[in-house]
């Protein structure tokens, strides 16, 4: 099934389409046979655009009475989706078909990946200005909202906060999606109230003032202003951290199906809004296996600064398995080569610093670090690469990011993700609320012991 777009009307507006070129996974004529008891049953082959091969086990149980067990979905396919590409082996990462490297090169701002993440395509100069000009209309929170901040306690975690008022949006913005142009102002809501949000939670943390948005200003600058403004100042962004901070939101628009973004579509398939879906991705990513991990980097890397051991002491500590420590930022779940984001940020970490003028130790460790681990046969054969975390960390760090707003800028970066996502999830004519199985391992019939005989 082949899904036909529409040209774009004169004024930008989208017209619901998503692209020509997404297509459901083909069929092949070669099964897998599976044998069981003496019995065989044939296992449909479906390829992917790229050439990846699945097994269709959707008929597995009905036809074998047996289910599949997978702890942690490493082996399944929970979806088709045409939104992101990854193939591990070779550290390659496409967005809708283009190479993340491009995209990052400078040929696409952060408002313009959204574009081509969630709707499939690279915006048309009208529909870049439109969609522009409605995240500069959506930034400002309704008044009863900036209220809710007041409730929060100065300790609490801005990731807590975030999760909170994202799902809060849903009782002050009624996301009735009813056709392209509703989904259009419904994602230009959250992707611009998140960075409204994101900001006042760090106010709220530091115990400062709420700063209002400026429509003057582009995504990144406004961002930055509202965190780091004050009443009687107004925050002076440069260029190079502006283009440091979109570059990061662009590597992290997409990712397939990582833990965030299949909760995301784990929740839309039950119906839900796409507030409530994008908060429990929120949720999922606040995790420290997932979003807290360019965090770990970081206090990994200041650590071994604190400590004045070399990063070969670290190295052979971390190999120590009696020790339990960990090489933060090295391995991925699926690049078993280099992660592409990776040699990208450490350029652009390199660059940054450079046009400030600025030494980071933590950099200098960094580059230490994967100079040994990629050279120790200890982490060469278990292919741990340095992963995006590595040195995104530094980067916002550079950009001046205290640690506990990392995955905030995170969730903010995967936004897009998530969006798209939602909407592939509930667009799908045959998708179905998603239920997975269980292998049972509890005790068998017991029975129920009145109170007084316990």
């Amino acid at each position: 099934m082949v899904l036909q777009s529409q040209d774009p009307s004169a004024d930008g507006r989208w017209d619901g389409a998503t692209t020509g070129t997404e297509t459901e996974p083909a069929m092949t004529s070669q099964t897998a046979t599976l044998t069981i008891d003496g019995k065989t049953y044939e296992l449909p082959v479906v390829t992917g655009t790229m050439g990846e091969r699945a097994l269709d086990i959707s008929k597995l149980r009905a036809t074998t009475g047996l289910i599949t067990l997978d702890d942690g979905y490493g082996n399944t396919g929970s979806c088709s989706s045409a939104i992101s590409f990854i193939d591990g082996e070779r550290g390659i990462l496409r967005y809708r078909g283009i190479p993340i490297e491009q995209l990052a090169a400078g040929k696409s701002s952060f408002v313009e990946t959204a574009w081509l993440v969630i709707f499939g395509k690279l915006p048309t100069q009208a529909e870049r200005d439109h969609f522009s000009e409605l995240l500069s209309e959506s930034s400002a929170l309704h008044p009863d909202m900036s209220k809710h901040f007041e409730a929060f306690h100065e300790s609490g975690h801005p990731m807590a906060i975030m999760n909170s008022m994202i799902n809060a949006m849903s009782t002050h913005t009624r996301p009735r999606i009813t056709d392209g142009e509703s989904f259009l102002h419904a994602t230009a809501h959250l992707m611009s109230k998140v960075r409204t949000i994101a900001a006042a939670s760090y106010k709220t943390h530091k115990g400062e003032p709420l700063i209002y948005p400026r429509h003057d200003l582009k995504y990144v600058e406004n961002l930055q202003h509202m965190m780091f403004s004050l009443p009687y100042r107004n925050y002076e962004s440069t260029p190079e951290v502006q283009r440091a901070l979109n570059l990061f939101f662009v590597l992290h628009a997409d990712h397939e199906q990582n833990c965030s973004t299949s909760t995301v579509r784990m929740v839309a398939s039950s119906q839900a809004n796409l507030y409530t879906a994008c908060s429990a991705g929120v949720a999922a990513l606040w995790g420290p296996r997932h979003g807290g991990a360019n965090m770990a980097a970081v206090q990994m890397l200041q650590q071994i600064h604190r400590s004045g051991m070399s990063t070969a002491e670290y190295v052979a500590q971390v190999k120590d398995k009696s020790t339990g420590i960990k090489l933060q930022g090295f391995g991925h779940r699926v690049y078993r080569n280099f992660d592409p984001r990776s040699r990208i940020l450490k350029t652009a970490v390199d660059e940054l610093l450079q046009a400030q003028g600025v030494h980071d130790p933590l950099l200098d460790i960094a580059l230490e670090l994967e100079d040994v681990a990629l050279n120790d046969p200890y982490f060469v054969e278990r292919k741990l690469y340095p992963n995006v975390d590595f040195y995104s960390g530094i980067l916002l760090r550079a950009v001046g990011i205290p640690l506990n707003m990392y995955t905030v800028m995170f969730a903010i970066g995967r936004m897009p993700g998530w969006i798209a996502n939602w909407k592939e999830a509930t667009e799908d004519p045959a998708g179905r609320i998603y239920r997975p199985r269980q292998v049972y391992v509890g005790p068998d019939e017991v029975e129920w012991v009145p109170r007084d005989q316990r």
